[in-house]
C-alpha cells in the first residue's frame, strides 16, 4: 500500500480511500486484523485522531468491524467486499471516459483504444 498522502482531499478521506483500496485489491484479507490507531497513525505519518475519524467512518460503511479489546478487522462479508470493487471499478472507468471525452476522444475512439490496450497487455 502506497502511503503517501496528497493534499487534494481531506487526509482522513485519502486515509479512508487507501484502506479500503488495500481491502478490495485482497492486500488486507476478509477477517484479517487490521493496524491499531497508534500503528497506522505511524504509517501514515499522522495525528492518531485522523486515522480514527478514518476508521470510525470505514466502520459505518460495514468494510471494518470492531471487536471490542481485540482491535478491527477487515469485514468477512464478501459480496460488501465485491459491490465495493464494483463501485471503484465503474468510478475508475467514468474517470477514464471523461478524461478521453476532454481530450477529445469520442466514444467510439475511446472504446477501440480501451480494446487495443487491453488486447496488447494480453498478449
Amino acid at each position: 500500500m502506497d502511503k503517501k498522502l496528497k493534499d487534494s482531499s481531506p487526509i482522513y478521506v485519502q486515509i479512508m480511500d487507501k484502506i479500503r483500496q488495500s481491502i478490495i485489491a485482497g492486500e488486507l484479507k476478509p477477517g484479517q486484523r487490521i493496524l491499531s490507531v497508534r500503528d497506522w497513525a505511524l504509517e501514515f505519518g499522522v495525528n492518531p485522531n485522523t486515522v480514527q475519524r478514518s476508521l470510525t467512518e470505514l466502520e459505518r460503511e460495514g468494510i471494518i468491524q470492531s471487536e471490542r479489546t481485540i482491535g478491527k478487522f477487515v469485514t468477512k462479508d464478501m459480496s460488501l467486499i465485491q459491490r465495493e470493487r464494483q463501485k471503484e471499478a465503474e468510478l475508475a472507468v467514468h474517470q477514464f471516459r471523461e478524461r478521453m471525452q476532454a481530450l477529445g476522444f469520442t466514444e467510439e475512439e475511446t472504446a477501440a483504444f480501451f480494446q487495443t490496450e487491453c488486447r496488447e497487455r494480453i498478449g
